[in-house]
């Protein structure tokens, strides 16, 4: 470790959540971490959403089209296929190892259904808040398929595919001034340990999706199990350890970092403004056929 390494104020766990079951869509069942009771909203981020199935019932009924404004979706598929259409002309498929972030900004109705009728379907949707000067800019994409997403591995045991943000020289391919995203999947071999430097002041959480991590510099950091989400404190450095267990990868998490609006949220449904009359408003142009 160098010596501006070890100058970084470590981030210690604040709390650790479970989300919980819940359905969507038209019937999708699914585990909502962000978004619920237990954590309502991590400011920028407002929802977030682990779908894993391998029962097509769960997941066959999809996502028939439905509208935002005011905010972004960033889809991450794990396995599986899901299809994208929305009403300004734009469609695709989403595969294993690909990325949408999708920009609602004034509105846009749009359908994501599976593309398969049978398999495993599994991976997360995050909502992540505009600041008010961009919730009415046009709606717009970040597509990459799994090659675009660079990988990165800064230690033996240690990989990460770097979405948003940087590792070490890798950068990922998403950018975002307004919050300055970091978005990682990373994954370690048992007893390894990955360090990296997130920017103080950003909101910062760690979600194990496998196995288990130890989350924190201190010896006696808590270990985060599988489907448990740690919020982290204040600071800038993240210590991830995988136990020293058995097994070709002990601990898999996503590590998403986003600098907080500290804007007024107002949401209802698939909108998030800023007052209660911007929602009204939402409401009235989606059905006047505005978006």
């Amino acid at each position: 470790m160098n010596a501006v390494a070890a100058t970084l104020q470590d981030r210690q766990v604040a709390r650790i959540v479970r989300g919980l079951p819940t359905s969507d869509g038209a019937g999708v069942r699914l585990t909502r971490v962000i978004g619920q009771p237990g954590l309502p909203e991590l400011d920028p981020f407002l929802m977030l959403d682990e779908f894993g199935t391998d029962n097509p019932t769960d997941y066959i009924a999809g996502f028939p089209s439905h509208p935002h404004r005011g905010f972004e979706t960033v889809t991450y598929m794990l396995d599986g296929r899901m299809r994208h259409k929305d009403n300004h002309g734009h469609e695709g498929v989403l595969v294993p190892g690909s990325v949408q972030w999708m920009t609602a900004g004034r509105g846009i109705v749009h359908s994501e259904m599976p593309e398969q009728e049978q398999g495993r379907m599994r991976g997360f949707q995050l909502w992540l808040n505009l600041p008010a000067a961009r919730k009415m800019v046009a709606p717009a994409y970040q597509e990459f398929e799994p090659s675009k997403i660079p990988v990165a591995s800064p230690a033996h045991g240690v990989h990460v595919k770097v979405i948003a943000g940087e590792v070490g020289t890798i950068k990922g391919p998403v950018s975002q001034p307004a919050t300055d995203p970091t978005y990682l999947d990373v994954e370690l071999a048992a007893g390894r340990v990955f360090t990296h430097a997130l920017p103080e002041g950003h909101s910062a959480f760690v979600y194990v999706f496998e196995g288990a991590l130890q989350v924190g510099s201190n010896a006696d950091a808590p270990v985060v199990g599988t489907h448990q989400l740690a919020v982290m404190g204040p600071g800038r450095r993240l210590t991830l350890r995988a136990p020293a267990t058995a097994g070709e990868v002990a601990g898999r998490a996503i590590v998403v970092a986003g600098r907080p609006l500290r804007e007024p949220v107002a949401r209802h449904g698939p909108f998030v403004m800023n007052t209660q009359a911007e929602i009204v408003q939402a409401f009235q142009d989606y059905q006047n056929g505005r978006f």
